[in-house]
């Protein structure tokens, strides 16, 4: 398991990795077809600014997989993701450089030697507001092993 995060790797109040990401209106469009969400608010500039929008916004689903990413690669190969929940505070423009990260704000091991480790995670736009949060619950091997 060479750099698998295992759960003595970890304390309460331990910051998660940051991700940045700077989605682009190529990427929101590719993403529309992938996901199947064409509501024009997300690749028509007119249209958005028509519904009292900057422009065009980044699809909430897609923060949500930002988010998912962060964890993922965080937890590694043998880290299993649990639950991932969202919440959307505000909205996020392409080119905008967003920061990804999170915390670990609980650690509960039980006799069933479950390592659940409880995470707040969160986007912050470049203005530093946190404009999507969500909590993760993952499972962490206890400990590393030796090949």
């Amino acid at each position: 398991m060479l750099n698998q995060l295992c759960l003595e790797d970890i304390k309460i109040g331990m910051n998660l990795p940051i991700l940045k990401k700077k989605a682009t209106s190529q990427q929101l469009v590719m993403y529309a077809g992938a996901s199947g969400d064409y509501y024009q608010i997300h690749y028509d500039q007119d249209y958005a600014k028509s519904n009292d929008l900057p422009g065009i916004i980044i699809h909430g689903a897609l923060k949500n997989a930002f988010l998912g990413q962060l964890i993922t690669d965080w937890i590694g190969e043998y880290g299993n993701l649990l639950e991932l929940s969202v919440q959307y505070r505000g909205m996020d423009v392409p080119e905008d450089e967003l920061t990804i990260t999170g915390i670990v704000s609980n650690i509960k091991v039980d006799s069933n030697k479950s390592n659940t480790v409880y995470c707040d995670i969160w986007i912050e736009n470049s203005s530093g507001k946190k404009s999507t949060i969500g909590k993760a619950i993952v499972n962490l091997p206890y400990q590393k092993r030796s090949k």
